[in-house]
């Protein structure tokens, strides 16, 4: 089964970046706008995991992410990989906490449960908002966003979820991890 480890931010939150992006959605040609209930922030991404991992790979990654405490994070700018002039995926980026360390933890807790890792790329949190097949020009895409900076909120919680790739892709929440309430003054 194919698995990632994801944060999932509040409705509100959501609804604050649905309304900045509502005037540019089927606005251009080549960029798929996925469903918003896919909408989500990968921390790690396993790949196709046998199943028999899976009750160990529960296990590590509970204890990776009580380890880490909540963050506070605020979506804040827009951009493109690889680039706003030749992008495939346009992105809602996030200020606050990077959850570099928290990515790391859930990384090495799912090496150590034989989920092999396939996207060894540098950590760098966002939440997917369009996709391209073919490079193309996003700057005005991403200038015209440039001024937007959402709500600040907590991520209370990381979930392992299930991909099902097909004519649509489908995801379910298979468990859910409280992160550590942040220590008190």
């Amino acid at each position: 089964m194919r698995l990632f480890a994801a944060v999932v931010p509040p409705d509100e939150v959501l609804d604050e970046l649905e309304h900045a992006i509502a005037p540019h959605v089927g606005q251009v040609p080549g960029l798929r706008w996925p469903d918003r209930a896919t909408w989500h922030i990968t921390v790690a991404f396993f790949g196709e995991v046998p199943e028999r991992v899976l009750p160990d790979l529960r296990v590590r990654l509970a204890r990776a992410v009580h380890r880490h405490t909540v963050p506070t994070l605020a979506f804040t700018g827009f951009g493109a990989f690889s680039s706003a002039s030749r992008a495939r995926v346009f992105w809602a980026g996030l200020s606050g906490d990077p959850m570099t360390r928290l990515a790391d933890s859930v990384r090495a807790g799912g090496r150590r449960a034989g989920a092999v890792q396939t996207d060894e790329k540098r950590f760098h949190p966002h939440l997917t908002l369009a996709r391209a097949r073919a490079e193309m020009d996003l700057r005005p895409l991403v200038a015209s966003l440039s001024g937007f900076t959402g709500s600040t909120w907590r991520a209370e919680s990381v979930r392992l979820v299930k991909s099902e790739q097909g004519a649509q892709v489908r995801y379910e929440s298979l468990d859910e991890w409280a992160l550590a309430s942040p220590a008190r003054d």
